[in-house]
């Protein structure tokens, strides 16, 4: 979820590790969730204390659109994560409890299952921990685990569906493994740019975008030195030359306090990424244009900057093509999926 937080952040986490080390019953039920992962796509790392189940995922989804965990049960993880935006934001920073603002623009979760460590600067360890963040975030969700479990046992319907997942009440190891399988779901692999490359339908994507594709992929333009794989993202935490100041948010170095670490974010996935305008951490690129804009003026002079980015003198109409090529790479069925809607 939205990921704004420092020290603090690392610390509950690592509160939640030491409380959550109990070994779940047995399952009332553990009929496993019927996924079908991308066959172009390396096979996701499933923790074994949280396998894909049918009970798993639906309480997992039932708390991701429920206010209910945060303090005055007025956001939800959907407040911030949104289908229609491919489960990103259209703010530059969204609001909590109270209207409260962070610092951090919400990311997408698709396809969040292959993330290693998580959030924008690695804070947390593995996905199954990261609800924690914006549950006990007071710009957030401002409650805490064990509050939000109280207020769980207090609903009959919850404590049914968490027997039914983990065989036991809720308590901070089943609402964040619970969010955490449901997330696992959230798949994007059906784009224009996939039934093009991976599909091999040679009329998928228009002369325009097939151009702006071989620019992207190319040494002049360089996007996939760090935009690779089948995520368009090589997971690493780079220095863009967003800033020549970062003293408001120091990204990667609130996690490791190294100073070479200031200004980095992790590379996202470019996979949707022409519905989840605004861009950037702190969500100061409107459009696509300005993104474009950025890299090809070679970013700011920081002395952090990645040296891949650098003034790359484009034309207008080879700009254009670059951005019918990102526009590519919509998967529709993806922010359409019923089976991800709150029903």
């Amino acid at each position: 979820m939205k990921t704004i937080y420092g020290l603090t952040g690392l610390v509950l986490v690592s509160l939640l590790l030491f409380t959550c080390k109990k070994t779940p019953k047995t399952l009332t039920s553990d009929e496993a969730y019927p996924m079908h992962w991308p066959e172009n796509f390396d096979p996701p790392l499933i923790p074994a204390d949280n396998a894909l189940t049918t009970a798993r995922v639906a309480l997992g989804k039932r708390l991701f659109f429920d206010p209910i965990l945060s303090r005055d049960s007025t956001v939800s993880c959907n407040t911030c994560h949104k289908q229609e935006f491919a489960f990103a934001d259209d703010l530059p920073i969204s609001p909590g409890v109270e209207d409260r603002l962070g610092f951090r623009n919400a990311p997408s979760l698709a396809n969040v299952a292959w993330l290693g460590v998580v959030n924008r600067d690695g804070g947390v360890v593995k996905l199954d921990l990261q609800a924690s963040v914006p549950i006990e975030d007071e710009n957030e969700m401002d409650f805490t685990l064990l509050e939000a479990a109280d207020r769980l046992n207090k609903h009959p319907r919850y404590v049914q569906l968490c027997q039914e997942a983990y065989g036991r009440p809720a308590d901070p190891f089943v609402i964040t493994r619970a969010l955490g399988a449901f997330q696992r779901t959230l798949i994007s692999n059906n784009s224009p740019y996939d039934h093009y490359v991976f599909q091999q339908k040679t009329d998928a994507l228009t002369e325009s975008q097939i151009k702006g594709m071989q620019l992207f992929f190319s040494e002049k333009a360089s996007c996939s030195n760090c935009h690779s794989g089948f995520n368009l993202t090589n997971n690493k935490f780079e220095n863009n030359g967003l800033h020549e100041n970062y003293d408001a948010d120091t990204g990667r170095r609130r996690v490791t306090l190294k100073p070479e670490d200031e200004g980095k974010f992790r590379v996202p996935s470019l996979r949707n990424v022409a519905l989840t305008a605004p861009y950037m951490h702190d969500g100061t690129r409107q459009t696509l244009e300005s993104v474009i804009e950025h890299y090809n003026s070679g970013g700011s002079n920081h002395p952090l900057k990645n040296p891949l980015i650098r003034p790359l003198a484009l034309s207008p109409e080879e700009k254009t093509d670059l951005i019918h090529f990102l526009e590519s790479l919509t998967d529709s069925t993806f922010i359409l999926n019923s089976e991800y809607h709150n029903n």
